[in-house]
């Protein structure tokens, strides 16, 4: 496949030119704990999906060129896959980091540009070392001139440079040993790993990374090497490398778009990567091979955003919208700015998606929503109160509220303590967890373990939901999320089951809301936030319809909060109010917490230091289900 170069591309130099010192270099690959002893299919298969299994699909190791220059000299995946299943790992900044409550999967998604080679050249990999790519970069990282080193990698992928490949063999053996990492800490039934990567396509600044899953173990992988933005910037050679990738080895892998809040407006629209418009071919490509779409991590969320969503009280939620990935402003003009912003959160391409549909025939943006961290640390965390940064300088200090992450990129008190996802599933194995992925019946969380249960159809009634097994029935009478109803029977409008359960850990729930978008007469694309279940005594307010705010218990000077208000578990049956049959919809669930400290709060007790001005210490943290759609046709 020939490599689409464009001006302009990945990055601009004053984001990677942070200070890098010349740290010692520690331990690579630590010791597994486990390596599956059981074989998958020997685990034991539920009927139906009962329970809901968390995870992290896009996390980060010293194998990340960003991740080893910004000072992770020293966690590989093994760490990774240690602290994930709740084992103690020693973090950058000299503290012991454990997780409360172990993961159920993880994938190591480290960037595969140069995977591995910096840390290859830290460590004096000789078959790196005495490469064309070693004699070039080697003395430059030796004496930590990271500008220079910096101007040439970003020239190199961007294509203004001569482009220098490291030694296939070298690249082997780090893929080799990414995918050994996930191998060896694989316990089917007990904890799942997959081998995958993250593609790093970045044009003038904008992020339009995707993350590669591959349900396969390494009889499967090892047959391949990552297929990454030094092979081509287009999204469309990526999903021609799966399809081959498919083809060869009789494997499977999707793709996940990365959180588009930083995609210089391009990560959804109606036009190809090169400009053209969208053609049928491309919309069933998109469809086919990225089922999933990363809708909250570290970098902010990107569920709604108050320009798009002006009725929406909630949709200005951790939200980065000053800049792209390459630091370049955005528009200040609020008319101008919509017009980025509207290629770049998901509820508006779930909306783009049903135009697309009805013009082509497929809908490239039907997808689900997931969450996952993007941490770059090796620490897979999402809890406000234990919560590890982005890059090891963004691990707790008393400083890091005021400092910026890698140097000279954003300010670490805009991070999000963010996200995972939750899947349901049969079983926590590859097969069962990857299955789960590609039907879409997974969703999204800020950071908190709140249950959530959503289907659809025409037949179910209020009591339907009462029982321990309700679930069960409800597959066999309807879909669940991810799923999409049959055309409408005449009268009747779709009939949506929700319950939330919160974190049993965590804070009450305040809400559920339904979301709902949809296609209506002309062509106009619409949304509405309905609430659908409350927790205590509100009522709307009769002129807005809005649902007054729950309050808060939040103590500011010890950063705790009580379950005094708010609600364990909220359920409705709840019926369209204005369903039209004739128009394509779809909707989905947020459910929101009641106030709770933000990490920036537990930093400012436990450091005995003042926030900045205007640093949020109070949050509402949510979760996001997969969309049900409705399609008139079906």
């Amino acid at each position: 496949m020939s490599r689409l170069k464009l001006p302009g591309a990945v990055l601009t130099l004053g984001l990677l030119a942070a200070a890098v010192s010349s740290c010692s270099n520690s331990s690579q690959l630590g010791s597994g704990e486990g390596g599956g002893t059981v074989d998958a299919s020997q685990v034991a298969l539920a009927d139906h999906p009962e329970r809901v299994y968390w995870g992290d699909l896009h996390l980060h190791t010293l194998y990340s060129f960003d991740s080893y220059s910004f000072g992770n000299k020293s966690l590989a995946p093994d760490d990774a896959y240690r602290f994930a299943q709740g084992l103690p790992v020693d973090a950058h900044n000299g503290e012991t980091a454990k997780l409360a409550k172990p993961l159920d999967f993880l994938m190591v998604a480290d960037h595969g540009e140069y995977l591995g080679v910096f840390a290859g050249l830290g460590k004096g990999d000789p078959s790196l070392v005495n490469s064309p790519l070693g004699k070039r970069w080697g003395p430059l990282q030796a004496k930590g001139d990271l500008r220079t080193l910096m101007a040439d990698f970003i020239g190199m992928i961007d294509g203004s440079r001569e482009q220098v490949d490291p030694p296939k063999a070298f690249r082997k053996t780090i893929w080799s040993e990414m995918v050994e990492a996930a191998e060896r800490n694989y316990q089917p039934g007990k904890f799942t790993t997959f081998a995958g990567y993250e593609w790093t396509s970045m044009v003038q600044g904008g992020n339009l990374h995707r993350v590669v899953v591959f349900k396969d173990g390494k009889d499967k992988t090892l047959q391949t090497l990552p297929f990454s933005s030094l092979d081509s910037l287009d999204p469309v050679d990526l999903w021609n490398y799966l399809a081959g990738y498919e083809q060869q080895t009789g494997g499977e892998a999707i793709a996940i778009a990365h959180n588009g809040n930083l995609a210089n407006g391009n990560m959804f629209g109606f036009s190809e990567f090169d400009g053209r418009p969208l053609t049928a071919e491309y919309v069933k490509s998109r469809a086919r091979w990225e089922p999933l779409y990363e809708t909250t991590q570290v970098k902010g969320d990107g569920e709604a955003h108050p320009l798009l969503s002006t009725d929406d009280e909630f949709a200005d939620f951790e939200t980065w919208d000053a800049t792209n990935i390459g630091s370049v402003p955005k528009p200040t003009d609020p008319d101008m700015l919509r017009e980025v912003v509207r290629g770049e959160y998901a509820r508006e391409g779930l909306k783009q998606g049903l135009e697309i549909q009805n013009r082509l025939g497929t809908n490239p943006y039907k997808f689900g929503l997931i969450g996952s961290t993007d941490s770059h640390t090796g620490l897979a965390t999402a809890d406000d109160n234990n919560f590890w940064g982005k890059f090891p300088d963004s691990e707790p200090s008393a400083k890091r509220m005021t400092a910026k992450m890698g140097g000279n990129l954003w300010q670490n008190w805009r991070l999000a303590s963010s996200g995972y996802v939750g899947v349901w599933a049969r079983a926590n194995t590859r097969e069962e967890i990857f299955a789960a992925l590609k039907r879409k019946e997974v969703y999204a969380t800020t950071g908190p373990r709140m249950t959530v249960r959503l289907f659809a159809g025409w037949d179910f009634a209020a009591s339907d939901l009462k029982g321990s097994g309700w679930a069960a029935a409800a597959y066999a009478k309807g879909v669940p999320m991810g799923g999409t109803m049959k055309a409408a029977r005449p009268g009747q409008a779709p009939r949506l089951l929700v319950s939330v359960m919160k974190d049993p850990d965590g804070a009450n729930l305040d809400r559920v809301q339904v979301i709902k978008g949809w296609r209506g007469s002309g062509g106009k694309l619409h949304e509405k936030v309905y609430d659908v279940a409350f927790a205590g005594n509100r009522k709307p307010d009769p002129k807005t319809g809005k649902l007054p705010p729950i309050g808060s218990t939040v103590n500011l000077q010890d950063a705790t909060f009580t379950n005094a208000i708010g609600a364990p578990v909220l359920s409705v049956a709840w019926t369209d109010p204005d369903f039209d049959a004739s128009a394509s919809a779809f909707y989905y669930v947020r459910a929101l917490e009641i106030p709770t400290p933000r990490w920036t709060l537990y930093d400012a007790v436990r450091y005995k230091v003042a926030p900045p001005k205007g640093v949020p210490l109070v949050t509402q943290e949510r979760i996001y289900s997969s969309p049900i759609w409705y399609e008139p046709k079906g």
